[in-house]
């Protein structure tokens, strides 16, 4: 006679040692890699545009020297709104400047059509702008790190 199988003395087939068997959880952790990857990789793309689409916004804003609801008042030297005619003040530019602008300013550029001192004012008044005052929102991206 032959030699018996396994299933013929009823044992069960020997089933492969542990090193043979790839692990269960090893290909859903795999798998689970792979989509992470894949999610992180469109929340890249997505968020780029975003990022360029908000440092576009800003330096297009706008900033009113003064803001509207102070129109026709002047700027003093310190920046602080004072009423027409003050001696040593400026007249307000009647335009508003944009973020850009402002940037470049803060930088040591003047502001267009400004002569040294109205710029030195203008951003004064600028640095003073205070939240609920028009061009605040402005400025306060401006100062945000990139």
């Amino acid at each position: 006679m032959s030699d018996p199988k396994p299933e013929q003395d009823g044992l069960p087939p020997q089933q492969p040692s542990i090193v043979e068997q790839p692990a269960e959880g090893a290909f859903a952790s795999r798998r689970q890699l792979l989509m992470g990857g894949a999610v992180a990789a469109s929340a890249i793309v997505s968020i780029r545009p975003a990022l360029a689409n908000t440092a576009a916004s800003v330096l297009n804003c706008t900033i009113p020297v003064p803001d509207q609801g102070r129109a026709g008042k002047y700027i003093a030297p310190s920046g602080q709104v004072v009423p027409a005619g003050t001696p040593g003040a400026f007249p307000g530019t009647g335009r508003s400047f944009t973020g850009e602008q402002v940037k470049q300013a803060l930088r040591g550029r003047p502001l267009p059509g400004t002569s040294y001192d109205q710029n030195q004012a203008y951003l004064n008044y600028i640095r003073r702008l205070q939240s609920g005052t028009s061009g605040f929102t402005c400025y306060a991206s401006l100062q945000m790190p990139r």
